[in-house]
């Protein structure tokens, strides 16, 4: 059973957060489960171009990948060289496949929507009866259509987009995510797999006492995230606090939130500290108090998983993708997003850092657990090889 996992990204492109550290993670595993996986993506990295070969195999991290060329430096990543590369592959399939009908249709695991690459392999897919696997990675959610290009998007959804939508078989990583797709089209199945996520390989001690209540935002840093919305809870409250926020995004945007910081008179209690990678991240969730996620959408959020496997626990939107497994396992909590909400929230914790402590004990082994490398595979394992008879 060969597996060609489409992106418009792939490692190292850090910049495009979550994603793709997701659909990585999920290749490396496939990979180590003795799985034939092929990655056909691009070079992009932001405005960017990763330093690599483009139309050229390599081995990243044990899996096949090959990078092509992309005409636009932009979301739409169009790149003719992948379509062509992907052709190519399906072309050499098809003719080496005339024993074996199976052979003739590899499985196309296509990862985002909304971009020229994720599109148009879908197209080729649906044209040479490839059975296709869609994981719309939070890009087909309510919010998605309202923002960027909405109109636009409505259009191409109701010529073309369902029509090719219909024709795949979507993987989703949350409930939330699932009634979403379901309004949105009829798929041929729908399955529900969480994100690999990669967790810390060590412990982490008890947080120091601090007069200061530790809080942080973990993230790429996008409208999408709804910092505004936490600093304007911030901005009435009157404990002594400190926000962390790592991650890097759009350097404008980026500006905006720093003008607003300094007009909410917050500034002196916002740390900025950038990007942090897996060797600094888990240190840094485990010196907080709690973790603040405003998200006006997320599909899944691996970071929610990150902060609890080192004990810190999470106080999200009701937008989270994961606000149904928080909330069933008491591992943090879900408010309205809206300043006043999270106000509340934040100073009813300030006080009752009993709850704090408790999940810190029982969230790490109960994220070990549920999210183990070992168990999630065989669910993948089971989704590809029942998909692979249909």
């Amino acid at each position: 059973m060969k597996i060609l996992q489409i992106n418009a990204s792939y490692k190292p492109a850090y910049i495009y957060g979550g994603p793709t550290m997701s659909v990585s993670k999920l290749c490396e595993e496939l990979v180590k489960a003795n799985q034939d996986i092929e990655v056909l993506c691009t070079t992009a990295n932001g405005l960017k171009e990763l330093n690599t070969s483009p139309g050229k195999k390599q081995l990243v991290e044990g899996v096949s990948v090959t990078y092509f060329k992309r005409l636009t430096k932009d979301h739409s990543h169009f790149s003719p060289a992948l379509l062509v590369g992907l052709n190519k592959i399906l072309t050499k399939n098809k003719s080496e496949g005339k024993q074996s009908l199976k052979a003739c249709k590899p499985i196309m695991h296509i990862h985002a929507w909304w971009n020229l690459v994720s599109m148009l392999s879908c197209l080729i897919g649906v044209c040479r009866g490839c059975l296709i696997i869609l994981s719309p990675r939070g890009t087909l959610s309510n919010y998605s259509f309202s923002n960027n290009n909405g109109l636009l998007k409505f259009f191409f959804h109701n010529t073309i987009g369902k029509f090719l939508l219909e024709r795949c078989h979507f993987h989703v990583t949350s409930l939330k995510e699932k009634k979403e797709m379901l309004a949105l089209c009829n798929p041929k199945s729908i399955h529900v797999i969480p994100n690999f996520v990669r967790l810390p390989k060590e412990q982490f001690s008890l947080i120091k006492e601090s007069k200061l209540f530790k809080l942080i935002f973990m993230s790429r840093i996008e409208r999408k995230k709804g910092l505004e919305i936490l600093f304007r809870a911030l901005e009435k409250t009157k404990i002594p606090y400190i926000l962390t926020i790592a991650g890097t995004g759009d350097d404008k945007y980026l500006e905006e939130l720093k003008y607003l910081s300094r007009e909410l008179k917050i500034e002196d209690k916002v740390e900025w500290i950038g990007h942090q990678d897996d060797a600094n991240k888990f240190r840094i969730l485990s010196e907080h108090h709690l973790f603040v996620l405003p998200s006006h959408d997320e599909n899944f959020a691996n970071i929610v998983i990150e902060s609890l496997s080192v004990g810190t626990a999470v106080l999200i939107s009701e937008h989270v993708g994961l606000s149904d497994y928080v909330k069933k396992h008491k591992l943090g909590w879900i408010v309205k997003n809206d300043p006043l909400s999270f106000k509340q929230k934040i100073e009813n914790l300030f006080v009752q850092r009993t709850l704090l402590e408790i999940i810190r004990e029982a969230a790490p082994p109960k994220i070990k657990e549920d999210f183990d490398d070992n168990k999630l595979i065989l669910d993948y394992l089971t989704m590809y090889n029942e998909l692979s008879s249909y």
